[in-house]
């Protein structure tokens, strides 16, 4: 069997160099014996995924995509890109879309992770009338909550974008989801998600990397990257199993009563890691996997 190789951004302005973001892990995936091919995210992102591809080699074997995140439409274009050009893509659109997005893991994790609702909304559609929101909170029942979309929410205007006192205030509700979809703007993910608020201790997020429902590493969050926390993992495995993802990657935080939840399961492509990390062995376990 072909040995996976790595497809990375490129650098806009330098098109032969990787990106600076990924220029370490490019780096160490070569080190660890990989194949590195460099991809045009822009052109991917305007939808010329042929040309976005055109520096990757004809039948040149199995590839995990590693870099910015990509909507689900834009990954299947990479896809097909890639198989025009007889290659192909470890993690399939459909298994993108279902890590990637809230929707797609929710169900498999409604236990480990804040009780969450949502309504589908394309990017650049005309917002729904301010009435929907309550409508949807009221499954929730009452409390604070946070607004975010499919992918990200807004966390660093906490107050303006992303947390609900009570969710039963449908005025303030309907003004954090107008200014959450306002700042969003063209990069709304999928739509707005409702989640019911948790309180977590003030000792940051652990990453957990999964290959093939194993956890091959943990670290930091990149928001938070001196802080490690160390979380139990058994039933988060037995559900990113369930999820049948290759390559994942689980945010979990200690609630205050002692449980360690689930905050955002992500497809590993383009998860981040924390500053200093070159994701040398991250790179090792997918060769392996």
């Amino acid at each position: 069997m072909t040995t996976p190789g790595f497809l990375f951004c490129r650098d806009p302005l330098r098109p032969r160099h990787p990106d600076p973001q990924f220029a370490r892990e490019t780096a160490a995936a070569r080190h660890a014996g990989a194949r590195a091919a460099l991809v045009d995210h822009d052109a991917l992102l305007a939808g010329d995924a042929a040309s976005a591809v055109g520096g990757v080699g004809r039948d040149s074997g199995p590839y995990w995509y590693r870099g910015w995140m990509l909507p689900p439409a834009r990954y299947a274009e990479l896809e097909a890109a890639l198989v025009a050009r007889g290659c192909s893509l470890l993690t399939e659109a459909p298994a993108y879309r279902t890590a990637h997005e809230l929707p797609g893991w929710y169900e498999t994790f409604a236990g480990l992770t804040p009780r969450s609702v949502w309504r589908a909304l394309p990017a650049g559609a005309a917002p729904p009338d301010p009435s929907v929101w309550p409508l949807l909170a009221g499954t929730l029942g009452s409390g604070p909550g946070i607004v975010k979309d499919f992918v990200k929410s807004r966390k660093h205007e906490w107050h303006e974008a992303c947390f609900v006192p009570e969710l039963g205030d449908a005025d303030r509700l309907g003004a954090v989801v107008g200014r959450f979809l306002e700042l969003q703007g063209d990069f709304l993910a999928g739509g707005v998600v409702l989640r019911a608020y948790e309180p977590f201790v003030p000792s940051g997020e652990a990453r957990v990397w999964w290959v093939d429902g194993e956890a091959v590493r943990v670290t930091a969050h990149p928001d938070t990257p001196g802080r490690l926390p160390a979380p139990g993992l058994d039933a988060v495995g037995e559900a990113v199993r369930a999820l049948g993802c290759r390559w994942v990657t689980t945010d979990m935080a200690l609630r205050e009563d002692g449980a360690w939840r689930v905050v955002e399961v992500g497809d590993g492509q383009v998860s981040g890691l924390p500053a200093g990390e070159d994701g040398g062995s991250l790179f090792s376990a997918l060769l392996r996997s």
